[in-house]
């Protein structure tokens, strides 16, 4: 029967005194260390930065969008082409006048079948151009909120990974530092091993 030995694990060996502490150890325990606080500080900046952003140009957005009235130029199409995967509308020509009074002539989904001259509400920009609908402040503060956890999360990944590829710098630095030990001590022996 096999004895089993029992492995203790000594927490924060990298910052006690110790013999076996290698210079390596201490620059690793401070990568971690200082990776762990920019990746939570970091993370959290980012995430609240996104967020204000993303709901500064959808407040924006809600402000400055305005319906108009538009009128079909032509007849819609019966049905929608086989191409139309979003909706059951149709791309018909339209007339509109902007907010400023300027004219403005374009694309528009409508409903198939409508008929030429029938008023169609649409959302427009300050300059006029078609827009999708705003979304309402709850929709806006969601799509903040989420936006700003994802770049939360993508930044704090970035400094996770950084700091694991100093670490294996640093594991492939101190197996070299190994090897060339090794072959001093071989060397010292009177023979090469291997």
């Amino acid at each position: 029967m096999v004895a089993r030995t029992r492995r203790t694990k000594v927490w924060l060996w990298r910052w006690r005194r110790n013999p076996l502490r290698r210079g390596s150890d201490v620059v690793e325990a401070w990568v971690v260390l200082a990776a762990w606080v920019l990746a939570l500080v970091g993370g959290v900046l980012v995430g609240l930065v996104a967020q204000g952003a993303v709901e500064r140009d959808l407040d924006r957005q809600r402000v400055e969008r305005r319906t108009v009235t538009a009128v079909l130029v032509e007849n819609a199409q019966d049905k929608p082409s086989a191409a139309a995967v979003d909706d059951d509308r149709v791309w018909v020509k339209a007339r509109w006048t902007g907010t400023d009074g300027s004219r403005h002539t374009g694309l528009i989904k409508v409903q198939p079948g409508a008929k030429a001259r029938t008023p169609v509400e649409v959302w427009t920009d300050e300059r006029g151009a078609v827009v999708s609908k705003p979304v309402t402040h709850g929709e806006a503060r969601l799509q903040a909120v989420l936006s700003g956890v994802l770049c939360a999360v993508v930044a704090g990944g970035a400094v996770a990974g950084g700091a694991h590829a100093v670490r294996a710098g640093l594991d492939r630095w101190r197996r070299e530092q190994w090897a060339a030990e090794w072959a001093r001590v071989d060397t010292r022996w009177g023979g090469k091993t291997g």
